[in-house]
């Protein structure tokens, strides 16, 4: 652009020498005598002059370089997006220290273009040392301060900022700057913040016109500043830059976030934004949000460039505050709306960090080993108690032996021993095969005990099987197994007649 702008100057220097003749005789000429064209001579004069002041200055208006915007935040924050958005580039990839990138500045009035610096720190403070490559004595003055907060996290801003502006105060007074000069850059902020005027009368025509520096000191007077503005002079422009303000909606629905929250986080902001003399821009990259606005800010604060867009303050997720423009009394207005809170409550109170939500895994199933599964279950069946069948009905029909016959001494106890009681009454409920197993079981049974028994008295007998049927309530089972053993053998026994006549004498009297 350097190469265009001199062969342009050269051009127009050409054609004015060659026309300077004719110019300086007309010149001589009005001088001299009183001529008939004398409005057309001094058009031509004035066109003249224009192209030659116009030509003399563009050199040296021509848009500086070497600018530099330093970029402040947590991780997460969307820093480098936000950069990345307002450079144009589609793809934006995260790095670790101190990022660089650029933005292109064009001059659209005088067909000028040129790079601003943008460099990012990262989140983390131990690459705060890293500041030393982007800010030095020499560039200072030429910086411009980014502090950004995350919206979607609203406990973390005040805290992050005072952080973030700490760690440039300590670079800035590492670097020695003569005192004389930065004072000097102070003075200047004091200045520039004093100075701020409404845009409404502003000239709409030309956006990215630069404005001529300010005249003399006589063109107003200037406001001394506020009991807590610019008490924190860094000496270069700062700006505040909340990004994800499309969070808003989450915080309400999520976190139960009322007006009064967006009010009381907005002023805490503004009061520390007094204190840095700093502008603050509500942004959200998602929405596209006040990002044209931002560019422009930046600009207007680092190349002059005419800004005129106002303070805006009534939509709670598009706030810009330009510099100079607020005060306590403006921040008084968001009190007014305060129920459950103070002014002068500390922000933590207020604003305080969700608890965390402890995330409930599914405890993970193993399926254990087969054999161990089966032993478990072999385990708890021989906890159960034992069903009625065959198996489990033994035992106690041998413990409670048989009936002796009435020739053959026994047991004085024989009721105990009768088979009335040991013999149980089939159950309804079990299948025929189980019943007729049982009643071959019993008759077996009172045969052996027949066998191996000793004589006793026939009428102790006959008493005992008596008593017995009379407490079970049954008929006595010896004819009814006789005759099952005679059906099944055909074979008439005639000691076992004998034996069993006694007790069905008994049963029919």
């Amino acid at each position: 652009m350097g190469v265009v702008t001199g062969m342009r100057a050269g051009k127009a220097a050409r054609l004015m020498g060659k026309m300077a003749p004719g110019v300086e005789k007309k010149l001589l000429g009005a001088a001299g005598e009183p001529m008939d064209n004398n409005g057309e001579e001094d058009e031509g004069q004035n066109l003249w002059s224009s192209i030659l002041s116009e030509v003399s200055t563009r050199s040296s208006s021509k848009l500086p370089s070497g600018k530099n915007i330093l970029v402040f935040g947590e991780d997460g924050s969307g820093k480098t997006t936000l950069m990345a958005k307002l450079q144009g580039a589609e793809h934006n990839k995260k790095g670790r220290g101190l990022e660089y990138l650029y933005l292109s500045v064009h001059d659209e009035d005088r067909d000028d273009l040129t790079r601003c610096n943008v460099w990012i720190l990262d989140g983390d403070l131990y690459h705060k040392g890293l500041l030393k490559f982007a800010v030095s004595t020499e560039t200072l003055k030429d910086s411009l301060a980014m502090f950004v907060a995350d919206m979607s996290r609203p406990w973390t801003i005040m805290e992050s900022l005072q952080k973030w502006t700490s760690v440039l105060r300590e670079h800035v007074d590492k670097l020695r700057i003569p005192p004389e000069e930065m004072r000097e850059m102070e003075q200047s902020m004091v200045k520039a913040f004093q100075e701020y005027a409404e845009p409404e009368d502003a000239v709409p025509s030309s956006p990215q016109r630069r404005v001529p520096p300010a005249g003399g000191d006589d063109e107003g007077v200037l406001l001394p500043l506020g009991e807590n503005v610019l008490t924190h002079n860094l000496g270069i422009p700062v700006l505040i830059v909340c990004t994800k303000c499309d969070a808003v909606t989450v915080l309400e629905k999520d976190h139960d976030y009322k007006e009064e929250h967006f009010d009381f986080i907005q002023s805490h902001i503004r009061r520390f934004c007094l204190q840095y003399g700093a502008a603050l821009i509500y942004t959200s990259v998602k929405e596209e949000k006040n990002l044209d606005l931002l560019y422009k800010y930046m600009v207007h604060k680092m190349y002059d460039f005419q800004f005129t867009t106002p303070a805006l303050v009534v939509e709670k997720d598009a706030v810009f505050i330009p510099s100079g423009w607020d005060n306590e009394k403006k921040i008084a207005i968001l009190h007014e709306n305060f129920t459950t809170v103070r002014p002068e409550d500390p922000f933590e109170d207020f604003i305080m960090k969700p608890p965390v939500r402890k995330l409930v895994h599914d405890k993970e199933i193993n399926a254990e080993d087969e054999q161990v599964f089966l032993m478990k279950q072999q385990s708890l069946l021989a906890k159960q108690p034992a069903t009625p069948t065959r198996g489990t009905e033994s035992p106690a029909r041998t413990a409670s032996g048989s009936p002796r016959p009435t020739g053959r001494t026994g047991p004085t106890n024989v009721a105990s021993v009768s088979p009335m009681t040991a013999v149980k009454k089939p159950d309804p409920n079990m299948k025929g095969a189980a019943a007729n197993e049982g009643v071959l079981a019993n008759f077996f049974n009172s045969l052996l005990s027949k066998k191996t028994g000793a004589p006793g008295s026939p009428g102790a007998a006959g008493a005992a099987v008596q008593g017995s049927a009379k407490k079970t309530g049954q008929k006595p089972a010896l004819t009814d197994v006789q005759a099952e053993l005679d059906r099944m053998t055909q074979k008439p026994d005639s000691t076992l007649k004998a034996n069993n006549s006694t007790p069905a004498t008994e049963n029919e009297a």
